[in-house]
């Protein structure tokens, strides 16, 4: 077994024991019953009030919509699994002084640094893949609506929380546990906040707050990311019920462009160095 195997099994271990995985089991658990529940009553209202003529146009409305709302959902308990698994990484494993003999020897500090990234992230994409495909089953049980694309937003959305679990980690190495958790999310509140102002430039045909969201959106990834997964879901719909869709929970949807994806391969690049030269010259 490596040093990156062993010190990242170990991540997972700890969290067993602190009953992380329990904790969010249950949680997620509710979550989707609510969801079920919510989906279910909603297609049942829905087209209670709709003819014939509407139908489509209602299914494909609410359908896209509540997995908006459950992509929403799943980048959030995401987020928070991700932040729970590396906010004390670094400085808070120093302070209990559990992290000094690890560092000296046998394994250094750039390996404990990339065991603990491929170890929480692992985690995260495994949960958002599986969170984000049961929540697309119960819509597609519920009402009978599947979105346009799956495979790419749901792909989208766990390297938006691969995104996160880096800047956590990066986190960790300069802040206490505490205030590591509260600057990854407000830093998280920031992201989509921004990408909001930037769907409301684009209404009010403002170009400074479109430029807010676009610098938003490449300051902090995982926001684009989220926006072209909402977008992906009804990228081939048309129509009015499309555009009210389109307008987005907590953020509207938007195709990325074309340098996204380099961009955000670089983006880890630099997180990932930041991380390593702050923690080389770090004194534990």
């Amino acid at each position: 077994m490596t040093a990156v195997t062993a010190v990242a099994l170990h991540t997972l271990q700890e969290a067993l024991r602190r009953r992380v995985f329990l904790v969010v089991l249950v949680l997620t658990v509710a979550f989707l019953g609510l969801f079920w529940l919510g989906v279910d009553r909603a297609f049942d209202e829905a087209l209670r009030f709709a003819d014939g003529s509407e139908l489509l146009e209602i299914e494909v409305a609410v359908g896209a919509t509540l997995l908006g709302l459950a992509m929403f959902a799943t980048l959030f308990l995401g987020t928070v699994l991700a932040i729970f698994l590396t906010l004390g990484a670094v400085r808070g494993d120093a302070e209990r002084g559990t992290l000094q003999p690890l560092v000296v020897r046998p394994i250094g500090r750039s390996t404990f640094l990339l065991a603990r990234f491929l170890g929480a992230a692992a985690v995260c994409t495994l949960y958002v893949v599986g969170v984000f495909t049961a929540a697309a089953g119960i819509v597609r049980t519920a009402g009978g609506w599947w979105p346009d694309e799956f495979f790419a937003p749901t792909l989208e959305l766990a390297a938006a929380v691969v995104l996160l679990c880096a800047l956590s980690l990066l986190g960790s190495v300069f802040l206490s546990t505490t205030a590591n958790g509260i600057a990854v999310f407000m830093l998280f509140g920031a992201g989509l906040t921004g990408g909001l102002l930037g769907q409301i430039g684009e209404a009010m045909n403002s170009e400074t707050l479109i430029d807010v969201g676009r610098r938003t959106a490449y300051a902090l990834p995982f926001e684009a990311l989220y926006q072209d997964g909402l977008h992906r879901l009804t990228s081939e719909t048309f129509g009015a019920a499309a555009f009210v869709v389109r307008l987005g929970p907590f953020g509207g949807a938007e195709a990325a462009g074309g340098g996204l994806f380099a961009w955000i391969v670089v983006y880890v690049g630099l997180v990932a160095l930041a991380a390593g030269t702050a923690f080389a010259r770090r004194d534990l």
